[in-house]
C-alpha cells in the first residue's frame, strides 16, 4: 500500500563491523503528519535485505543496491 504524501530521497547507512552500505531510498512525508518522514514496507524490507547480505559479506549483491565501504585494519 502506498502512503499518500510527498516523496523525498534519503540515503540510509546500513552498518556491520566490517562494511557500511549507503542505500538510496525514498521516504514519504505523509499528508496527515509531515513532521517526520516515514518508509513504506517495501523500503523497510529492502533495508533488511541489505543488512542480511552485509552480515554475510555478499559484496556483489550489495554493489547492485548501493555504495559499499569496507573497513580496513590499521597497520
Amino acid at each position: 500500500m502506498k502512503i499518500p504524501g510527498k516523496r523525498v530521497p534519503r540515503t540510509r547507512l546500513v552498518r556491520t563491523p566490517s562494511l557500511v552500505v549507503a542505500v538510496e531510498v525514498e521516504a514519504v512525508l505523509p499528508e496527515d503528519d509531515a513532521s517526520e518522514p516515514c518508509y513504506e514496507a517495501e523500503t523497510v524490507q529492502l533495508l533488511r535485505d541489505v543488512a542480511e547480505h552485509a552480515e554475510q559479506g555478499d559484496i556483489e549483491w550489495l554493489q547492485q543496491h548501493g555504495r559499499v565501504y569496507q573497513a580496513l585494519e590499521a597497520t
